[in-house]
Order: structure tokens, then sequence, then C-alpha cells
């Protein structure tokens, strides 16, 4: 029978040695996942160095947890949506999609696939159709009120696919366990957005990443004229004075 060697570490501590074949699959928890996994680059290149393999990865969940909507998580993966081809899916939004930003984003309004849903029941049925079927680039979800196991059941969905996916919940979800191998908790910081990392197959990551709006906006006037510029709008009340313009999702 044998046997994996030993080395010793800097810290003295011991180590094993994998044959060269099959050490490039295997991730130890104190490193950065560096699989071969297909993922999509950012656009962020800080933000890159933080997520294994320098990108979204595309067999499996990302889970962002968000405060708020429209706080900037749809800009932040705006070039990531750029990059991917095929249709892009948006499932259950939270409000209507704008095609106009749509367009001035560069994507072609017949990439957008927008499905809402009436009950629980199709809406996951729905999002595991897009993941096995393939016709889809990415994939947007979201969805706040998922059991345990329906996690489970998108996860695994998920990983035999080969599209990004993106679920976004609710940051009071932040200290309930997922079974995602990437969570990410978005924040509105100052003139910037806040990103923690969760969790990741890496080592911790202790510090947040602050993009400010003018890296992440690239143009100042895509940050203040939010109704013409939003991917998504958000409704008013009925009883909004018809002169106060409507705040948007972006």
């Amino acid at each position: 029978m044998s046997t994996l060697p030993l080395t010793v570490s800097a810290g003295g501590m011991p180590s094993l040695s994998l044959p060269s074949g099959i050490a490039h699959t295997v991730w130890r928890a104190g490193q950065m996942a560096a699989a071969g996994v297909s993922v999509t680059p950012s656009g962020w290149p800080a933000l890159d160095k933080e997520l294994p393999n320098q990108g979204w990865p595309h067999r499996g969940l990302t889970e962002l947890l968000i405060r708020q909507t429209g706080i900037g998580e749809m800009r932040l993966l705006q070039p990531a949506l750029r990059r991917v081809t095929g249709r892009i899916a948006l499932l259950q939004p939270p409000h209507a999609p704008q095609v106009s930003t749509w367009i001035d984003w560069g994507l072609a309004p017949e990439r957008l696939l927008w499905i809402r849903t009436q009950r629980h029941a199709d809406l996951l049925w729905s999002a595991e159709q897009i993941l096995r079927n393939g016709s889809c680039g990415a994939l947007l979800l979201w969805q706040g009120a998922l059991r345990n196991e329906a996690l489970r059941r998108l996860q695994l969905a998920a990983q035999a696919s080969d599209i990004v996916c993106w679920l976004l919940r609710p940051l009071s979800l932040a200290d309930v366990p997922s079974p995602v191998s990437l969570r990410l908790a978005l924040r509105p910081r100052g003139q910037g957005l806040q990103i923690d990392v969760l969790k990741r197959r890496g080592p911790p990551c202790a510090t947040p990443l602050l993009l400010p709006w003018s890296l992440l906006h690239g143009d100042r006037s895509f940050f203040t004229d939010e109704l013409h510029h939003a991917l998504l709008d958000r409704r008013l009340p009925a009883t909004a004075a018809s002169s106060i313009a409507a705040p948007a999702l972006v």
C-alpha cells in the first residue's frame, strides 16, 4: 500500500504533498481555490483578487446579500453581464426592467429574458430549467424565502451547469447558514459600495472591499441620473405627488 509523502512547511507543520497530476484538483482551506472552473471576470480588478479563480464562478450559486435594492448591485454586475454570451435571465426581479438602460449598457434587448411567477414552486422550477437547459449565459434570481433544501437543490443544479448565477437575498440572512460556496454582503458606504466576503473557497477575508462610485460607475452622470440609467424601475406609492420623480434600482 503506497502512501503520500509529507513535507514540512515554513512554520514547522507537516503538510501533504500531492502528485502533480491531482494537486490542482484539491482545495486546501487555507489557500484560495484555483481549480479549473470556468469564471467570468467581474470587471473590477480589486474584486477579482478576492474571488477564487479571479472571477464569478460558472458552476455554483453566488449569493449577494443586500440591505435594500438599488444600492448599486446591478451596476456591480454590469461588466460581467456584458461579457457573458447567450441570454440573460432575470427571475422574479423586484421591479420592471428598463430596456433603454439595457441598450445603453451595450446589451441587445433580445438577450433579456424577464420571468415573473405567481407561485414559489414555479419560481424554483423556472430556475432549475434555466440552469439545466443551457439556453442562457447568466441567471439573476431575487428570492428571500428559500428553505435550505430548496437552496441546496438550486446549488446542485448550478454546479451541473456552465452559466454564471447570482442569487440576490436580504442582508438580514447573512447569519443564516447557506450551502453556496461564495457569499458577498453589499452595503452602501459613503461615496461607494462596500463588499464583505462572507464565504469563499479560500482564507477568510477580514478587510472589506470598497469600490468608489467614481470607479464603479465610470461616469458620474450614470449615478446621478438614476431614472434614465436604471436597469430596473422602482414604482412610487399611489399617494405620492405626481411632481416627484420616482427613484430607481441601479
